[in-house]
């Protein structure tokens, strides 16, 4: 297994420790900045996330460097990134930060099963389909958005300004754009599969 692909797993492997500092009620009490309150577990599991974030630049620009692009990281990296994203929706609608997380989450959500869907089938005919530019502006959206939630909106509650918010709902659009652009883009293959 190539040093991408490991990068890759080490971010699903960091899934569990984001949502153990998220979960967990460690009484570690509260940060304070502007009108807003962040409990210290949670700015953990913020900086968790956006670290393993961090890590689906960091695997891609590798493997493109090194030449080291491969079907398991063409399947993996997504997969890594629609597991740690469903997470982090899932432990914010728990929480119940942001406007609208509850349907944001089942609009994201359900596209990622639906993308992965059709990704296996697709599979399943021998073509591996790689992320395209609109996919990777969805998951920067995304993990831009869920970031900010779960940083409870700093530094933007200085302002205040719902920079979460907004972000989230962009976020959905370039969601379901892009799942439009990637049914559309391999529709025809799908029909074939049959």
């Amino acid at each position: 297994m190539n040093i991408p692909n490991r990068i890759t797993i080490s971010r699903i492997f960091l899934i569990p420790v984001f949502l153990i500092f998220m979960m967990v009620p460690f009484g570690w009490g509260d940060l304070h900045a502007g009108k807003t309150a962040i409990p210290v577990a949670h700015l953990v599991g913020a900086l968790i996330f956006i670290f393993a974030s961090t890590t689906d630049w960091v695997d891609g620009y590798y493997a493109r460097k090194y030449n080291m692009v491969t079907n398991l990281g063409k399947f993996l990296d997504p997969l890594a990134d629609k597991l740690l994203v469903s997470a982090a929706l899932i432990v914010l609608v728990e929480l119940q930060i942001g406007a609208g997380i509850g349907l944001a989450s089942i609009i994201i959500i359900s596209r990622e099963f639906a993308i992965t869907g059709l990704r296996l089938v697709l599979a399943g005919e021998g073509e591996v389909v790689a992320a395209n530019m609109l996919g990777k502006i969805k998951t920067w959206t995304q993990i831009i958005a869920i970031s900010a939630l779960l940083l409870h909106n700093i530094p933007f509650s200085f302002i205040p300004f719902a920079f979460d918010d907004i972000a989230l709902w962009v976020s959905v659009f370039f969601t379901v754009l892009s799942g439009w652009d990637y049914f559309a883009k391999n529709s025809k293959a799908f029909v074939n599969s049959k």
